[in-house]
């Protein structure tokens, strides 16, 4: 039998409006709800999804923060 394939989930479940993606695990609600019942595959192929969601994540935060003077920086 193969190794189940764990759940990203965080325990931070707020679904970000702009993107669509819980704020802890990066998944959409959609993902969420079908993770119990997808097979490993496909478990698998929403795993590798997220690190490209989370430098997404990361990069609009960092174009959102203020700079060093107080400013928005830019895009």
């Amino acid at each position: 039998m193969a190794t189940e394939i764990p759940s990203p989930c965080t325990s931070v479940c707020t679904i970000d409006a702009a993107t669509g993606w819980c704020a802890g695990c990066m998944r959409t609600i959609d993902e969420i709800a079908a993770w119990g019942s997808c097979d490993n595959a496909a478990k698998r192929a929403v795993w590798r999804r997220l690190p490209a969601r989370r430098a997404e994540r990361d990069r609009r935060e960092l174009e959102a923060a203020p700079d060093s003077v107080g400013n928005a920086t830019a895009p």
